[in-house]
């Protein structure tokens, strides 16, 4: 039978805790991706796809490439974040996961929204055939594998005997610091450098029209992502500084994943150059690595951690 009564603390949560923090940060920071993504701004995307004449078929293809990735990716981690649920003992830890994925759901129902306002009517309009975000065509083999891997090392935990310390570590490097910090922030960063007027030029393909709606979404989307990617990299750090898991578990872990996260960015190469991407996606692993294993290191600010500089060697 649960307890509901705990006389062991004064009161029910810590709001000086980072869990506390970070989830006092998501109820403040709360958008609906219904409303909050206007619908000028979709239709602004949507007339500037039709209109764009040396935006062709091929580029159109690796565009909904790049949205099915990122779709299908919010859809598993608000599958896949349900063991951390249960596993988690400190109510501010589970506040915390909880909103977490709630946050990853209206991330699926951001990508599910572009797609049925802007992709089937673009290619209804010019022609072209049209798709299902769920179309096997748009998964590279290694993206299908890291998911498959994230979801494994998630479900680990509910094993018996298996939700040690190790394995929570490889759950969070798996779930938070690869799939959210180092896949979706290249992502994010690519999106944002060749479809924003804000954007890097050096990024750009021939005809790539600015989507504002989507980057503005986008920019929702980064700022949960930070406050994800915080909560794991202080677990792991947690984890290493107190109970005696050894560095070697993040670091191969991490370095396990990477070619993974290298074929994924690699795929969409008509929409944005893969090879910037690739590099930022090391650097930024690379520099993941450095903080977590650092026992004296602060973790950054949410701010920190979304922010995608145009320069890849200085990826936070």
């Amino acid at each position: 039978m649960t307890q509901i009564r705990d006389d062991s603390r004064e009161m029910r949560i810590d709001p000086d805790s980072v869990a506390g923090g970070y989830f006092k940060h998501a109820v403040y920071n709360h958008w609906d991706p219904y409303e909050d993504i206007e619908k000028a701004l979709i239709e602004q995307d949507r007339k500037r796809l039709i209109d764009a004449d040396e935006f062709g078929e091929t580029e159109f293809e690796d565009l909904m490439r790049t949205l099915a990735l990122f779709g299908a990716g919010e859809e598993a981690v608000t599958e896949d974040l349900a063991p951390l649920m249960l596993v988690v003992d400190d109510i501010n830890d589970q506040m915390f996961v909880s909103s977490q994925i709630y946050e990853e759901a209206k991330h699926t129902q951001f990508f599910d929204r572009y797609w049925r306002e802007v992709i089937h009517p673009v290619a209804d309009a010019r022609g072209f055939e049209r798709r299902a975000p769920t179309d096997q065509r748009f998964f590279v083999d290694g993206y299908v594998d890291l998911f498959d891997r994230t979801e494994a090392a998630m479900e680990r935990l509910l094993e018996p005997g298996e939700d040690t310390p190790t394995n929570r570590v490889r759950a969070y490097c798996h779930y938070h610091l690869t799939v959210e910090s180092v896949l979706a922030q290249t992502g994010y960063w690519g999106i944002v450098s060749s479809m924003s007027p804000r954007g890097s030029e050096a990024l750009r393909e021939d005809g790539m029209p600015h989507l504002e709606g989507l980057v503005k979404g986008i920019s929702f989307i980064r700022s949960d992502e930070g406050r994800h990617v915080g909560f794991g990299m202080q677990k792991v750090q947690s984890h290493l500084a107190e109970d005696g898991v050894d560095e070697s578990v993040v670091r191969e872990t991490l370095q396990e994943l990477l070619p993974l996260v290298a074929e994924t960015v690699s795929a969409t190469d008509e929409v944005t150059d893969p090879e910037p991407l690739v590099e930022y996606a090391s650097e930024k692993l690379t520099r993941r690595i450095e903080v977590i294993t650092d026992a004296d290191a602060s973790i950054p600010d949410v701010e920190t951690l979304v922010t995608l500089s145009e320069d890849s060697t200085a990826a936070d």
